[in-house]
Parts: C-alpha cells; sequence; structure tokens
C-alpha cells in the first residue's frame, strides 16, 4: 500500500528494545535492506497513501455491499460491513481500512471459480496489492486460520471458494458491472 503504483518490494519489521538488536543482525547477515531507488518510491507513495485508503476502502464497501446481494455469493468476509460477525471489534479498533477482502462462491466448483476469475476485465490476477488497479486471486480461507474456525456456520468446507479482491482507483460502478459480467459467464 506504501508506494500505490505496484512497483515496490518491500517491507517493515518493527521490535522492542529487547529484540531489535537480534533483528538487526539477522536482517543485515541476510541482506535484508531496502534500496534507495525503493525508499524513494515508498517516500512518493506515502505523499497519497491517506487519499488512496480513503478511496480504495470507500469502493471496496460499495462493491462488499452489492456482493452481498448477488444470489452467487454465499459470504462476504469484510469487517466493514455491518453485517461481519467481526463488524463490532472492527468499528472499535481501527479508524478505516483498505480496499482489501474477500468473498465465497455459492456452489460453486473450482471450474466455475476459474470461470468467473477468467472472465474478469478490469480486474487483474495478483498480489501487488494496495496499486492503483484492482486485482483478483482465488483464495483458501482454511489455509491460514488460526483463531476462527473454518468453515464458518452454514458452510461445508467443499462449498468455500473464496475469491479475493483488491479493490484500486477504478470507479466502483465499472468494477460492480465487471463482476456481473463474470458471475454471468461463470453460470454458463
Amino acid at each position: 500500500h506504501v508506494g500505490g503504483h505496484s512497483d515496490l518490494m518491500m517491507g517493515s519489521a518493527s521490535a522492542g528494545a529487547e529484540l531489535y538488536g537480534v533483528l538487526r543482525h539477522h536482517a543485515q547477515l541476510l541482506g535484508h535492506v531496502v534500496s534507495p531507488d525503493d525508499a524513494a518510491l515508498a517516500l512518493r507513495g506515502l505523499r497519497t497513501l491517506g487519499v488512496r485508503l480513503e478511496r480504495t476502502a470507500a469502493s471496496a464497501l460499495v462493491i462488499a455491499s452489492w456482493l452481498e446481494q448477488q444470489a452467487q455469493v454465499a459470504r462476504v468476509l469484510c469487517p466493514m460491513l455491518p453485517s461481519d460477525p467481526g463488524h463490532a471489534l472492527w468499528k472499535r479498533d481501527f479508524t478505516g481500512s483498505c480496499g482489501l477482502f474477500s468473498f465465497i462462491l455459492k456452489d460453486a466448483d473450482e471450474a466455475a471459480r476459474a470461470r468467473f476469475i477468467d472472465a474478469l476485465e478490469l480486474f487483474g490476477i495478483g498480489y501487488s496489492w494496495g496499486g492503483y488497479e484492482s486485482l483478483v486471486v482465488p483464495v483458501d480461507p482454511a489455509f491460514a486460520r488460526s483463531v476462527m474456525a473454518w468453515p464458518p456456520h452454514g458452510l461445508a468446507q467443499q462449498d468455500c471458494r473464496g475469491v479475493r479482491l483488491a479493490i484500486g482507483l477504478e470507479d466502483p460502478e465499472d468494477l460492480i458491472a465487471d463482476l456481473d459480467q463474470a458471475f454471468r459467464a461463470m453460470e454458463s
């Protein structure tokens, strides 16, 4: 999200005083340092980070709300939505969001999910979230669960074909139209 143009490979780690020396030592041994070019790209992106996060969060909320109403969607996983089980925690602990969320396709096998993703025209396939363009990837929500049980009540594991969306800066109505035509393609 920091870069904003999907052209930056960078991360950060933070630690308390007791672990900082160990973390720094290992980072130096492994050569984990930021290049001058990446630092410049991060500084450039930070100038617009706030407005980009506001825009993508607002667009994501519009799209997630629309997805909740679609017959092809079993569940939208987005704590910004009042219907999400984690909404109260999100509301208590966060002041905003980004454009990243997932949804579960209803009664869809792997082939149907692939048809859906392949039919999308405005969404690229990829993980470079936080850029100006919207992205999509297939996701298995059970893969990295450690706190809450998966699948949620009312869904069987074989029915949990997930799709993760990273909403960019495009008009949300254009993205909704693209999702709508992809649902039709999935069903054909």
